[in-house]
């Protein structure tokens, strides 16, 4: 039996809900004589909300078009493009994570190498015309041919296998170092992947080499295949750059440990990948496409991918239909936005208000020189946008048009939508509404940005509690995606419902949650910091407390994290939750020297410790091992969530998950913090069923 019959037998006799990518082929004559085209366009029948992905069928059925190809002699090239605004994304994934064995495993990565490297072995150049969004395994068709063009209005183009617990395995690892050279492979296939699966857009891919001609997307195909003429005449050169061993050799170094620095070793894949285009600088194409298929095994047959795609899942599915949202019809329309405040977090919500709703934004504050201040950064913002070329110079200033300030709140007379960002004290927020609610219209949402007082006492003197709303950020607003949407006792449905608009207008990821002290993210996050501080406080030495969740991958440290939010900040929440709680959250003395001392944290400038910061930590008598740190703080992650959820502050454990992925920066390839607590062993009672993000038990 040949290898393909094998993979034919493992891949397909199960059945599948594969939907198959068809690879349908026309011949193009090229222009200038250069003679005949066989052009493949890869199409799976819908339009481009449902990308072309290949399964083993899809696969089958382009080797099959690369055989009928083959036995051709009246070619002078073949082509491969995609359906209009896509040209490819990869493995169906969902019939990866259904693979029942190493062997079947095996087989699939084989049977792409088999496939997609014919594209390379053709007795005529081959040509990738990118002309849509190319990701995964459709960039590494790409690869595998000859010579590549892009239009410049494709959006998307990256590796993200290592952002879903894989690893570039269709010769992404081998071909693409020796195209673009091993640092811009490893920014491509790793990097990218671990900074929140950045993409490429046409112009960035072009300008790191990975494809060797770009055009405007009105004419692309015509012009790329014009261009591939003159290629076939030998009127266009082409040529690569050469990349020496040192030059491998310090980017492979460089990459291990900034993913050292990340990860901690938590992940296997991004390990893996670095390995691989290691390999590459020396590995034959039959060895480095072996290693690929070994790699993808183990890693097809592991817990991080079904973890990475249930978080994949809660992002791109539940993030888009949020559970309890009320109907969107329900929902008011808003021509203008009132911010009250002007400090940094009220002038980064008026800029991405003005932005994304392209409405009227009015900051006020108390005095005229913060007002200018907040109002001055939201332009200063804008600025640097025009000079990135993100803005042109007509949408700049416009943009600074639509955010002004005033001294009085009457400017909100006519506004839809007034959101505070004050100073996070319950008088003074009820003062701020009491204000605000005496000068705006009936049907005006309030929503308030608090991180952790409750919006029902909040709303408790207003004459319409109704239209009260929680609407809570996190920091930098305009980075992070998630947006806790808080339903007072009296908030109403037309309200939430304008919140969850607003939301999805913002591009945020909204979730429904109960007005409970904290919330989600920072009831959480308060209490994973509360062990660690008091592990600490009670002897064990700041560093191994610091650390003893290193394993875990983390985007920082707990005091790093302390840092960036503030120990006053810190110390503020924890009192207001000690207050809710107080057998489970404490309040540490310690912090309270720390936040009187007028440091900033427990590092320097240059992230070394402050001996003088650690020394408040001293004197305890009970210190704890890493692992003792480590086991207590998940197992009281473990009792809060279950007890939110007894509590009803969120619909399901998937709101808990979300919520800590695109909040919290929980480490995608953890797929949440409750699949990764039924793992270990630390929930009790589980969170999820058995196999939803791990393998079958």
């Amino acid at each position: 039996m040949s290898n393909l019959d094998t993979w034919r037998s493992l891949l397909t006799e199960r059945g599948t809900d594969e939907v198959v990518t068809k690879a349908l082929v026309r011949d193009v004559e090229l222009p200038g004589g250069a003679g005949t085209m066989a052009l493949i366009t890869l199409d799976n029948g819908f339009d481009h909300t449902k990308p072309n992905t290949f399964g083993p069928h899809g696969l089958f059925a382009l080797n099959g078009a690369l055989s009928e190809i083959a036995e051709r002699t009246d070619l002078a090239a073949v082509g491969v493009t995609g359906k209009p605004f896509i040209f490819g994304v990869g493995a169906d994934l969902g019939g990866a994570a259904s693979l029942a064995s190493r062997e079947e495993a095996l087989a699939i990565g084989a049977l792409g190498h088999h496939v997609f490297r014919r594209l390379g072995e053709l007795p005529v150049p081959s040509f990738a015309f990118v002309n849509g969004a190319a990701m995964g395994g459709g960039l590494e068709i790409a690869l595998h041919c000859a010579y590549r063009t892009i239009s410049s209005g494709v959006p998307a183009v990256a590796l993200p296998e290592c952002f879903l617990g894989l690893v570039p395995g269709w010769g992404g690892t081998q071909l693409l170092p020796r195209l673009v050279g091993p640092a811009n492979a490893i920014k491509i296939a790793i990097e990218n992947p671990l900074s929140q699966n950045r993409m490429l857009r046409g112009t960035q891919a072009f300008e790191l080499g990975v494809a060797d001609a770009m055009f405007e997307p009105a004419d692309f195909l015509e012009e790329s295949l014009r261009w591939a003429a003159r290629v076939l005449k030998g009127e266009q050169a082409v040529s690569r750059p050469d990349h020496t061993a040192a030059d491998w050799d310090k980017a492979v170094n460089d990459a291990r440990f900034l993913v050292d620095m990340k990860l901690h070793g938590a992940s296997p894949a991004p390990y893996r990948a670095l390995d691989l285009i290691a390999l590459a600088r020396t590995a034959s194409r039959d060895e480095g496409f072996a290693a690929e298929d070994e790699a993808l095994a183990d890693l097809l047959m592991g817990d991080e991918l079904r973890a990475g795609l249930y978080s994949f899942d809660l992002v791109q599915r539940r993030a888009k239909r949020p559970a309890g949202a009320p109907d969107r019809s329900l929902a008011r329309k808003v021509t203008k936005v009132g911010v009250v405040g002007a400090g940094l977090m009220a002038s980064q919500m008026a800029l991405l208000f003005a932005r994304r709703l392209e409405v009227p934004v009015v900051l006020t504050d108390l005095d005229q020189a913060r007002l200018d201040k907040g109002v001055g950064y939201a332009h200063a913002e804008i600025g640097k946008l025009l000079a990135r070329g993100r803005v042109s110079a007509d949408q700049a200033n416009r943009l600074k048009a639509l955010v002004t300030g005033s001294l009085t709140k009457d400017a909100f007379a006519d506004a839809d939508f007034v959101i505070e960002a004050v100073f996070e004290d319950m008088a003074v927020k009820k003062q701020v509404f009491s204000e605000v609610e005496a000068v705006v219209t009936d049907t005006c949402v309030l929503a308030t940005n608090t991180s952790s007082l409750s919006l029902t006492e909040m709303g408790s003197q207003l004459a319409h509690p109704e239209r009260l709303v929680g609407f809570h950020f996190f920091n930098p607003v305009a980075v992070m995606p998630l947006l806790e949407i808080v339903k007072g006792a009296a908030t109403d449905d037309a309200t939430l419902a304008t919140a969850f608009a607003v939301g999805r207008t913002l591009k945020k990821s909204s979730v429904l949650v109960k007005d409970a002290p904290a919330f989600v993210v920072n009831r959480l996050l308060t209490r994973f910091m509360g062990e660690v501080i008091t592990a600490a406080d009670e002897g064990t030495p700041l560093e191994v407390a610091e650390h003893s969740l290193d394993e875990l991958g983390l985007p920082m440290t707990p005091f790093a994290l302390l840092q960036l939010v503030g120990p006053a900040v810190g110390l503020h929440v924890a009192e207001t939750l000690h207050e809710a709680f107080p057998g489970r959250f404490g309040v540490s003395g310690n912090l309270a020297k720390l936040v009187a001392s007028g440091k900033p944290g427990v590092y320097l400038p240059d992230f070394s410790l402050d001996p003088e910061a650690v020394a408040l930590f001293a004197g305890g008598s009970s210190a704890s091992t890493a692992e003792q740190v480590r086991r207590r703080v998940l197992e009281a992650l473990a009792e809060e969530i279950h007890l939110m959820l007894d509590e009803g502050v969120v619909a399901a454990a998937q709101d808990i998950d979300l919520c800590m992925i695109l909040g919290a920066g929980w480490p995608f390839h953890l797929g949440g913090i409750t699949p990764y607590l039924d793992r270990g062993g630390y929930s009790g009672s589980r969170f999820l069923p058995p196999g939803v993000a791990s393998l079958p038990a």
